[in-house]
């Protein structure tokens, strides 16, 4: 049986265990950081809309991303470069799409839905046959939700996270893309410029002039950071101590995370069913994001 490369570690160094162990808590503080930005933006929708929340948090989430990279981005120049704009298309596009389903649905079950990209691109570049079980116990959980979840679930917003989640599929595949373009993270800030630049137009026609209240820029100020500064420093931090696939496993949690900060943040109750079916998506992604991030199996 092959060992936990973590566990490996751990037992073979003590000081390399306890980097791990801390590395696993960045992790889970980056989730936690993320769904309560979400949970906060569903606070922004009455004042400034969705494509207002979205701006916000493009907005500041760029600023931050900017200062933490020191403002080295603007200068590089490779990032004219059409992946970099298209990572940032896909950036827009899964943020807008995802409030707009956090609109119509509890967070808890817009995230499960979302996580089909993730899953499906840990899917594509899989070569192991057995990796279809998760596709199997995927598919079983996003049917449960989006039809035996109840009569309460949206249509419309079913349709909007399964959206978000083919374009944070194709963020995933364009990260790689532009982080291969040249050292640092100056690419992934680059597109989040763009990307407030971008959702500009939507933000300010839907938010009008409740964007400039001080309590609604705070509150955006608060989900740019909780959703984009954070998670981005916490998780360039841990992997750089953490294997892909322990990283991968603990990400696929993101769902239960959703679900759990959706109740105590917003009263949002989930039935049996809805349980159910967001615990088969975080197995299959846990299980195919770890495949996924281990080495190939050897040819014959």
């Amino acid at each position: 049986m092959d060992q936990n490369p973590a566990m490996a570690t751990s037992a073979g160094n003590p000081e390399s265990g306890a980097r791990a162990r801390g590395a696993a808590l960045l992790v889970l503080a980056s989730i936690v950081a993320v769904q309560c930005g979400s949970a906060l933006a569903t606070s922004l929708f009455d004042e400034v809309g969705t494509a207002g929340a979205v701006f916000l948090r493009a907005v500041f989430g760029a600023l931050a991303l900017v200062a933490f990279s020191r403002g080295a981005p603007l200068r590089t120049r490779e990032w004219p470069h059409r992946d970099v704009f298209l990572l940032a298309v896909a950036v827009t596009c899964v943020n807008l799409f995802f409030y707009a389903a956090l609109d119509r649905l509890p967070l808890g079950i817009t995230v499960t839905l979302e996580f089909v990209g993730p899953l499906g691109v840990a899917i594509i570049g899989s070569r192991r046959p057995r990796d279809v079980v998760w596709v199997v116990l995927a598919a079983a959980g996003i049917l449960l939700l989006s039809d035996g979840g109840g009569e309460g679930v949206d249509a419309l917003g079913v349709v909007l996270a399964l959206t978000a989640g083919f374009f944070w599929g194709a963020y995933i595949v364009l990260s790689d893309r532009v982080g291969a373009l040249a050292p640092g993270v100056g690419g992934a800030t680059m597109a989040a410029v763009l990307s407030a630049v971008m959702v500009a137009p939507l933000g300010i026609a839907e938010g009008g002039g409740e964007l400039l209240d001080p309590a609604v820029l705070a509150a955006g100020a608060a989900v740019g950071v909780l959703s984009t500064a954070i998670p981005y420093a916490f998780e360039m931090e841990a992997l750089r101590r953490l294997p892909r696939a322990v990283f991968g496993v603990l990400m696929s949690l993101e769902p239960a995370v959703a679900a759990a900060i959706g109740f105590l943040a917003l009263s949002q109750g989930l039935d049996a069913v809805e349980i159910l079916a967001i615990g088969l998506v975080v197995v299959a992604s846990a299980g195919a994001l770890r495949s996924a991030a281990a080495p190939p199996p050897h040819d014959g």
